[in-house]
């Protein structure tokens, strides 16, 4: 686990290491506690983050199914949406209560149930309540308040509007902001084209940390892999990986190796140091498929990937399933990429 203030020597350099330097994204109905409790495994240093939770789902739902998470995640943040500043400190104190490590805000999702919940990307519109938002929850909480945003929104997309919609959180006493290095448009694009569509701009975000050097700036959206992630770290302070850590996760253990040295693991030695936590969930009457979904990809790339895919999406419904089923997907991988005789 990695403390806030962790001194690491790296490349060969002693140098204080952002907590922020390496983070994996919040995505919907991807990042769940079974997610994170894998990726951990791959990347030791990096901070993970939850799925978006509404505050009001915080205050009134069901708070151990929305927030509960393993303890082998830490350090993890939960991410709330939401515009309303008491509720969102009510909430934010509930997970200093679980024992998160950071809340994070979301003022980046463009979808069209966040814009009618008046949360989300639409929110950069409005800075001065996002900013009334950060103090109070800096105000009832001990642990550090984020907030992630995009480049801009609509026709809001000047790099005049990101500058002034930074000055005010900080001004706020905001201290890291979280860059998804696209604008969103709420009209006219799905999410899932708001991730695609629109260009990545990330000159204009290694400005934004030029102009605001005391401010902790991760950039976030379109890196694939260790090579970028080292050549944005010359400009900000973190790099936050996505759809790049879900689809291709060995992809976190080539960051974390390249950001902190830790050797790079087998992936099969992945896959068994999860056998415990499946075993436990199982007996939780947790269902095999909600936990192995998220291995799918570990192998992309390697000979055999595609009979283990198979395999695992085949079998890893069945009412009996347990990990059994991770060891013939294994098997059935092996067998794919042993050499044909002549």
């Amino acid at each position: 686990m990695v403390e806030a203030a962790e001194v690491a020597e790296i490349a060969g350099n002693k140098e204080r290491v952002s907590p922020w330097r390496l983070c994996t994204a919040p995505m919907m109905d991807w990042t769940d506690t079974h997610c994170r409790v894998f990726h951990r495994l791959l990347a030791p240093h990096a901070r993970l983050y939850t799925e978006m939770v509404h505050a009001h789902a915080v205050l009134r739902g069901d708070r151990e199914r929305l927030l509960g998470f393993d303890p082998s995640e830490h350090p993890v943040a939960l991410q709330l949406g939401g515009h309303e500043p008491a509720e969102l400190a009510a909430a934010a104190r509930i997970g200093v209560e679980f024992g998160y490590d950071e809340i994070n805000l979301n003022v980046g999702c463009p979808s069209d149930r966040v814009q009618s919940g008046r949360f989300g990307a639409c929110l950069m519109r409005e800075p001065a309540l996002v900013a009334d938002c950060v103090a109070t929850m800096r105000a009832a909480v001990p642990i550090p308040v984020t907030v992630k945003c995009r480049i801009g929104v609509d026709d809001q997309d000047d790099y005049e509007d990101l500058h002034r919609f930074a000055e005010v959180l900080v001004t706020a006493g905001l201290e890291t902001l979280i860059v998804h290095a696209r604008k969103a448009w709420l009209h006219g694009l799905s999410p899932k084209e708001n991730r695609e569509i629109p260009p990545l701009n990330y000159e204009r975000v290694y400005r934004l940390k030029q102009e605001f050097p005391r401010l902790t700036v991760v950039i976030n959206g379109g890196i694939v892999d260790a090579d970028a992630a080292k050549s944005h770290l010359q400009h900000v302070d973190g790099v936050m990986l996505g759809r790049a850590a879900y689809h291709d996760p060995y992809v976190l253990a080539r960051v974390e190796h390249e950001f902190f040295g830790t050797p790079l693991p087998a992936r099969d030695d992945v896959l068994r140091a999860l056998e415990p936590y499946i075993a436990v969930q199982l007996g939780r009457g947790e269902a095999l498929h909600h936990i192995v979904r998220h291995v799918l990809g570990l192998y992309l790339g390697e000979p055999g990937a595609r009979a283990f895919r198979r395999y695992l999406s085949e079998h890893m419904r069945a009412l009996d399933a347990d990990f059994r089923v991770v060891e013939a997907a294994l098997a059935a991988l092996r067998e794919h990429a042993r050499p044909r005789a002549a």
